[in-house]
């Protein structure tokens, strides 16, 4: 990410009402309730434990005149326990209906925690899939201390979908950490005239009928739910292929149509050099999309980063194209470590205007420390980013600048194999500041701890 500043029918109800918690009843032998959360301790109602899930199959149809939302989110999931009981992450909408391979649940749903309980006990290391049908009009979300609002933001023609950190519960249950990645296919009826755009690629033309259309899409790589979107609206759109030969889509709101080629040419060229610099593209797409809505922030949505209400220069475009490689590919297990999608995509926007000839990367390294000592982002070490304040400058800059002092201790050739193979040995997977410290060590055959404790770890400027 870049920062630039109910109704329910009475039948249903009753049986919810009625329906028995995870306490009211003994487990069946080996069988325990899932816990209601994944086991991040800066953010311990996020996610859920007791399974992973393997694919989110959704398909919503929405209309933004009445801003209501009809879905039915299939999840296909493997127990990493015996479980009575789990719970899946969604906030502000009704339930209508749980099933899990097709037989009813019961379930209850109090806050952002919808738990359901299955006719039948799931074993250890069993498949299942439970099927949530549920409606409503979809509330985004809002932290003072972070972004301001995220996740499911209604428009006047659609919605902006920019879920990190935790946003992806207001649009569609799930388990809703970066350490659960999952493949997504998205069903999207809008009114004719809308246009839908998600993740990945459309898996046919757009159909219509009764005035409504429904968009295909699927991304078929691992994806983190705050990753997701279903952005929604009016949209001018460019198709194509990267000089590389990477399918590309731009789409920009009319008030930005403006930006529409820059962003479609930026985005192709960008993609294209990354990949050699970071290695081969991890996804089968790549584009961008400007939206209206004035959100203050970018986001780097998986294969169509968004941008909210301002046309991207390049910087920002490299910026969240760095994270297809570092974020999306390679995945935080836990936000503290952030600064490894943050403080890598910033450092590849000093790589880019090194690349394009304008000041380098140690230039903007040097402009950087020669701010203050008394400066605020000395005071933040990037390597524990703080729960209240994620999107911290020091995680972006100070996290960049710790890359370049990497690069000045053990060189430019070792530090360059380091970064491609980073990106090649974790490919879509999950990754924590240890393991980068330990491949940065064994590939430059030096200790390298105490430039990264004075760099990540330590509350004042590294000298």
């Amino acid at each position: 990410m870049r920062q630039h500043r109910r109704a329910i029918a009475l039948l249903a109800t009753f049986a919810s009402l009625l329906a028995c918690s995870p306490a009211d009843a003994p487990a069946a032998a080996g069988h325990r309730p899932g816990a209601s959360g994944i086991g991040d301790t800066d953010f311990p109602d996020d996610g859920n434990g007791g399974y992973d899930v393997s694919h989110y199959d959704l398909a919503i149809d929405y209309t933004p005149a009445t801003r209501r939302l009809d879905g039915v989110a299939t999840i296909k999931a493997g127990a990493t326990q015996g479980l009575s009981s789990f719970n899946l992450d969604l906030l502000g909408l009704d339930v209508r209906q749980v099933t899990v391979n097709g037989s009813p649940a019961t379930f209850t749903h109090q806050g952002g925690e919808l738990t359901v309980r299955p006719a039948k006990p799931i074993d250890d290391r069993a498949t299942f899939t439970a099927r949530v049908r549920y409606s409503g009009r979809p509330q985004p979300a809002t932290s003072t201390t972070n972004l301001g609002t995220f996740g499911f933001i209604p428009t006047a023609d659609g919605a902006f979908v920019a879920s990190e950190p935790n946003g992806s519960k207001t649009w569609f249950p799930s388990n809703d950490h970066p350490s659960d990645k999952a493949t997504f296919a998205f069903t999207i009826t809008v009114p004719a005239g809308v246009t839908a755009l998600a993740n990945g690629e459309l898996t046919g033309e757009p159909t219509t009928s009764g005035g409504r259309t429904t968009y295909r899409w699927s991304e078929r790589h691992p994806m983190a739910t705050y990753l997701a979107t279903a952005t929604m609206g009016t949209f001018k759109l460019r198709k194509g292929s990267t000089p590389a030969g990477v399918p590309n889509l731009a789409a920009a709101d009319p008030r930005f149509a403006s930006s529409l080629d820059k962003l479609y040419k930026a985005s192709g060229e960008i993609t294209d050099y990354w990949s050699t610099v970071f290695g081969p593209y991890p996804f089968g797409s790549t584009g961008g999309v400007v939206d209206d809505y004035t959100a203050g922030y970018a986001l780097e949505n998986q294969t169509k980063p968004l941008y909210g209400g301002f046309e991207p220069d390049e910087g920002i475009i490299a910026h969240e194209l760095a994270h297809q490689w570092f974020g999306n590919s390679l995945t935080i297990r836990r936000w503290k470590d952030l600064w490894l999608n943050e403080g890598f995509a910033t450092y590849a926007e000093w790589l880019w205007s090194e690349h394009k000839g304008k000041k380098t990367a140690d230039e903007i390294f040097e402009g950087h420390h020669n701010r203050p000592a008394g400066d605020p982002m000395w005071k933040y070490p990037p390597g524990r980013a703080k729960p209240d304040d994620l999107f911290n400058q020091s995680v972006y800059t100070r996290g960049g600048m710790t890359l370049h002092a990497l690069r000045r201790a053990v060189g430019d050739g070792t530090f360059f194999r380091l970064l491609k193979a980073w990106a090649a040995d974790n490919r879509y997977g999950h990754v924590t500041t240890e393991q980068f410290i330990e491949l940065a060590e064994r590939m430059s055959g030096k200790d390298l701890k105490p430039l990264f404790a004075a760099w990540l770890y330590q509350p004042r400027r590294p000298a």
